[in-house]
């Protein structure tokens, strides 16, 4: 198991950057590098959506939406995960969210949903202004 806490979220202008950080405290005997991570988002109306995953081999893949203009990374010593985001756009404004699973997916965000992740953070809200 694994407790989860986003931060680094705010309000920028269209074109500007933000990294977000997810801590994760394993508990239970488990340890952080046996977890596939990955970021999601939510818009009001809308699905929650994955967009980026660093599987437990370290493999990363991006929704299209944010290929190349986003980031995905974990520090293992750190137990924390990042998103770098850059040139963000008005569109990219939502509550994002890390997840964590145990094991290896093998697959990429594309493929994969809010069901396929057992632990979550709280949620930080970033807000893209033009």
């Amino acid at each position: 198991q694994v407790q989860m806490v986003e931060s680094g979220g705010g309000s920028v202008q269209a074109g500007e950057s933000l990294r977000l950080a997810c801590a994760a405290s394993p508990y239970g005997g488990t340890t952080y590098s046996l977890y596939s991570m990955a970021w999601f988002r939510q818009s009001p109306g809308k699905e929650r959506e994955g967009i980026a995953l660093v599987d437990v081999d370290g493999t990363t893949s991006y929704a299209e939406s944010v290929k190349g203009r986003f980031t995905i990374s974990k520090d293992t010593a750190k137990n924390t995960l990042y998103l770098q985001m850059n040139s963000l756009r008005p569109e990219d404004t939502a509550m994002y969210y890390c997840a964590a699973e145990m094991g290896r997916f093998g697959t990429t965000i594309a493929t994969l949903t809010t069901a396929d992740f057992n632990y979550w953070g709280q949620g930080t809200q970033v807000t893209v202004s033009s």
